[in-house]
C-alpha cells in the first residue's frame, strides 16, 4: 500500500512555494497534485484526469513556477484553455502563487483590445494564458513576440480543446512552438481525446486518471436530483425549484445553465422581473460585462448566475451550493462539467435537472455515464399553478424588450465576421445582409406598441 503524502513539503517543492500554499490555506495536496507534481518536476509530459474541484490548476501551476524560478525568462509557459473566464481564473491563480517572485503574466482572449494585448506580449511575460482563437490571431497579425523558447505547454480542459472546434487555431499555435517542451494536459473528462494527445506529446507520457467510487464520475458530496415537468412550463418549475431551495438555504449561490445565448438572456430578464436578482453570462455579452457579472457573483453581491456552457468548465466559485440544469445538455460529459461547479474541494452541493418527457433517454444516458441514479426533487405543483400566469407574462414582456435591443443584430454581425474569416462570401453571407431590414421591423414594432 502506497504511503499517503501528508503535506506539500513531501512533493519536494521550494520553501517559498510551501509558504505561498500555507498563506492560501492549502494544507494537503489532492491526489492529482500528489501524483502529477513530482513527475512534472522530473521533466515528464503528463496527462491528468480527475473530477471537477480536485485541484488540477495547482497540479501544473506549482511545478511550472518552481522550474521558472530556477531559470527565469519570458515567455516561459503557455496555458491554453477553451473559455475566456477560465483563462482569467487560471491567470489569477498563477498571480496569487507567483507573487513572491514578481511573476509577470498576461491573458490573451477575445473581446479585449488586441493592441493592448500585443503590447503585453512584447514585454515577454513569464506566463501566457490564452484562448486558441485570439492567440492564433496574434500569431497572424504581429511579430513582436515569440513562443519559440517556451518550456511548458499546458492544455487545460484538454478534451474540449482537442474535440475538433479549435483544430485550425491549434495547428497554427503548435507550429510556432519549439519541439523540445513539456506538454501537460488536464481535464475532468479526458478519454475521447487521448488519441489526439499522441500527436503533440512525447512517446513517454505519464498518465494519471482518478479511479474510485466504483466508476462514479461525480464527487460523493454532490446530491443529484431531477424534476419531471411539461416542456411549456419549464420556467415556472424553475422558479418553484429556486423558491423551494431558498426555503431551507437562504444564502447559498445558485448557477442556472441553459442552452443558448437567447434563452440565457430571456431567462435572466424574466427572473429579474419576478424578483430573483441575477446576472447573465453568455457569448453575446461584451467581455468586460461578462467579467463584471462574474465578479458580482463571485463576491456574493448577486447570488444567482444564469449561463450557457461558457461557464460550465473549470470555474471555481466556492459559494455555489446549487446547480440547476434549466435545459439538460445533449452530451452527458457536459452534464459532468456543469454540475462540477458545486460540491468542490470536499464541500457539499446539489444539482437539479429539469426533465421533460422528451428528455428521459438523456437522463438515462447521464445516469449511465456518471454511474449513479438521480433522485426526484419534490416541488409543490399547486404553487406552480399560482405563478404560471405571472411567469408567462414576464417572459413575453422580456421577449418584447429583447426584440427592441440590438441583441439579434450583434449576433448576425458576429456570424458574418466568422464566415468572412473562414473564407466565405457572396451567397453564403447574403442572408446576413438584412441588418437594415431588422432595424426597420424593430422600428415599426416600437411604433405599433406606442399606438396600442
Amino acid at each position: 500500500m502506497k504511503e499517503e503524502i501528508k503535506d506539500f513539503s513531501s512533493l519536494k517543492l521550494n520553501s517559498w512555494l510551501l509558504a505561498q500554499c500555507e498563506s492560501m490555506g492549502l494544507k494537503k495536496p489532492t491526489p492529482i497534485q500528489q501524483n502529477c507534481i513530482p513527475r512534472i518536476l522530473m521533466g515528464e509530459d503528463c496527462i491528468g484526469c480527475a473530477k471537477t474541484g480536485s485541484g488540477k490548476t495547482l497540479a501544473f501551476a506549482l511545478p511550472i513556477l518552481q522550474k521558472l524560478c530556477e531559470d527565469p525568462y519570458g515567455i516561459f509557459a503557455l496555458v491554453l484553455t477553451p473559455t475566456r473566464e477560465l483563462a482569467f481564473q487560471i491567470a489569477d491563480q498563477f498571480a496569487a502563487i507567483g507573487k513572491a517572485i514578481n511573476l509577470k503574466k498576461c491573458v490573451i482572449v477575445g473581446g479585449m483590445d488586441m493592441m493592448v494585448q500585443g503590447l503585453e506580449l512584447s514585454k515577454r511575460p513569464h506566463i501566457v494564458v490564452a484562448t486558441p482563437g485570439r492567440l492564433a490571431d496574434h500569431l497572424d497579425s504581429c511579430d513582436t513576440f515569440s513562443l519559440q523558447k517556451i518550456k511548458f505547454l499546458v492544455l487545460d480542459e484538454a478534451d474540449r480543446l482537442l474535440g475538433g472546434h479549435f483544430d485550425e487555431q491549434l495547428k497554427k499555435i503548435f507550429s510556432a512552438l519549439p519541439k523540445q517542451k513539456q506538454v501537460l494536459l488536464f481535464s475532468a473528462t479526458m478519454t475521447d481525446a487521448l488519441d489526439k494527445v499522441k500527436q503533440i506529446a512525447s512517446d513517454k507520457v505519464f498518465l494519471w486518471e482518478e479511479k474510485d467510487d466504483g466508476g462514479i464520475a461525480t464527487v460523493r458530496e454532490l446530491d443529484q436530483r431531477y424534476v419531471l415537468c411539461p416542456k411549456d412550463v419549464l420556467d415556472s418549475y424553475l422558479v418553484e425549484v429556486i423558491r423551494t431551495f431558498r426555503a431551507t438555504n437562504k444564502n447559498g449561490s445558485i448557477m442556472i445553465f441553459t442552452d443558448t445565448c437567447k434563452h440565457c438572456q430571456l431567462l435572466s430578464m424574466t427572473l429579474n422581473d419576478v424578483g430573483f436578482t441575477n446576472v447573465a453570462l453568455h457569448a453575446m455579452i461584451k467581455q468586460k460585462e461578462r467579467l463584471a457579472a462574474l465578479n458580482r457573483f463571485k463576491s456574493d453581491h448577486v447570488q444567482i448566475l444564469i449561463a450557457t456552457d461558457v461557464a460550465a468548465r473549470g470555474l471555481d466559485i466556492p459559494t455555489v451550493e446549487l446547480v440547476i440544469n434549466h435545459v439538460i445538455p445533449n452530451v452527458p460529459k457536459e452534464y459532468i462539467h456543469r454540475v462540477g461547479r458545486t460540491a468542490r474541494a470536499g464541500r457539499n452541493g446539489m444539482a437539479i435537472s429539469l426533465i421533460t418527457p422528451h428528455d428521459i433517454k438523456l437522463l438515462h444516458a447521464i445516469e449511465d455515464t456518471v454511474g449513479t441514479k438521480l433522485t426526484e426533487y419534490k416541488v409543490d405543483d399547486k404553487k406552480i399553478v399560482t405563478i404560471l400566469t405571472q411567469i408567462s407574462v414576464a417572459k413575453r414582456e422580456a421577449e418584447i424588450r429583447l426584440d427592441e435591443t440590438d441583441f439579434y443584430e450583434k449576433k448576425m454581425i458576429n456570424k458574418r465576421k466568422k464566415l468572412i474569416l473562414e473564407g466565405y462570401e457572396s451567397d453564403e453571407t447574403q442572408e446576413l445582409d438584412n441588418i437594415n431590414d431588422i432595424r426597420e421591423k424593430r422600428k415599426k414594432r416600437k411604433e405599433r406598441k406606442k399606438k396600442s
